[in-house]
């Protein structure tokens, strides 16, 4: 979405939280040290500039932590790559 604040447009991205009627609610998380953060913003409905909506994108479920599965191939190099001619 991208909204108005004074005579500036800016782009928001986040879950759509609420909608009181007046205002939308975006809400977007985050992990710190701490914990998981929540930051919720509003947007009144005024200065709501354009609203798209995006299919959800799904939370990957492996730990940054966790050792890799051994037989897994690797990435090939961008040396490897080839593209593919258009056939449109």
């Amino acid at each position: 979405m991208t909204y108005r604040a004074g005579d500036i447009i800016l782009p928001a991205t986040g879950n759509l939280a609420a909608d009181s009627g007046k205002s939308i609610f975006l809400e977007e998380s985050y992990k710190q040290k701490t914990g998981v953060k929540t930051f919720r913003w509003e947007i009144p409905y005024p200065c709501i500039v354009q609203l798209s909506e995006c299919p959800e994108i799904p939370r990957p479920t492996a730990s940054l932590n966790e050792p890799r599965e051994q037989g897994a191939q690797p990435a090939p190099s961008a040396a490897t790559l080839e593209f593919k001619k258009n056939l449109a």
